[in-house]
């Protein structure tokens, strides 16, 4: 009996986490973790969602990063869990603690491209397409890399709206908050980079979506 039921638990928690999807997962979390690292933390670039939401509570509180940034994510998950379910949180846990995993391999070694800080726009667009292919990988395995793609998920979700305007509506949202501390030159480059990301995860996420519809319509077309 108790194999029996370690044997449930055990198939309850994996249950669709294949060997595959959670493959594509660690894919997803070293390529936005290495953009973030090596080109957003190197130029400065603010980043909206979560993390723009830490440091401007930061800012206007002056509460700690490492106290408010659970709060943030566990209210994003706990919002998730209503509404995307329990298998949505499940596949999360996994894409979260690769995220931060890979955030700690990339810490162990010097910068691996060049300082972007005197090119601002190529920063901005170069994070921006690490982030929204990193995160558009993760985000169509059914999980999210941390609260801000928990909270995008779960607006596009309640409203319709494709993931892109959600993520814009997070993001646009915090960095016009973000403009009582800094400066309008920095927001802008802000804005591109959550921009160029928005539209890479929702292009991302609904590639093979695309491409299994189409090949749908194909054969439907040789049957009539």
């Amino acid at each position: 009996m108790p194999e029996k039921r370690l044997t449930k638990l055990t198939h309850k928690l994996t249950d669709g986490l294949s060997l595959k999807r959670v493959v594509f997962i660690l894919i997803g979390a070293m390529i936005c973790t290495f953009g973030i690292h090596n080109i957003h933390q190197q130029s400065g670039i603010t980043e909206g969602g979560v993390i723009g939401m830490m440091l401007l509570t930061e800012n206007w509180l002056g509460l700690s990063p490492a106290l408010i940034t659970p709060i943030l994510d566990i209210s994003c998950y706990l919002l998730a869990f209503k509404y995307l379910g329990g298998r949505f949180i499940k596949i999360s846990v996994v894409s979260t603690l690769s995220v931060s995993l890979f955030y700690k391999i990339w810490e162990l070694f010097p910068p691996m491209l060049p300082d972007l800080s005197d090119f601002p726009l190529a920063a901005a667009v170069g994070g921006g397409i690490f982030v929204g292919i990193g995160v558009g990988i993760i985000v169509r395995q059914g999980g999210s890399s941390g609260g801000d793609d928990a909270l995008a998920l779960t607006i596009s979700h309640v409203t319709h709206w494709r993931l892109s305007r959600a993520y814009l509506f997070t993001d646009l949202t915090v960095l016009g908050l973000s403009l009582t501390y800094i400066p309008l030159k920095k927001i802008i480059f802000s804005v591109i980079t959550v921009t160029i990301s928005s539209y890479l995860i929702d292009h991302v996420q609904n590639f093979v979506f695309d491409k299994k519809r189409s090949s749908t319509c194909k054969k439907e077309n040789m049957v009539s």
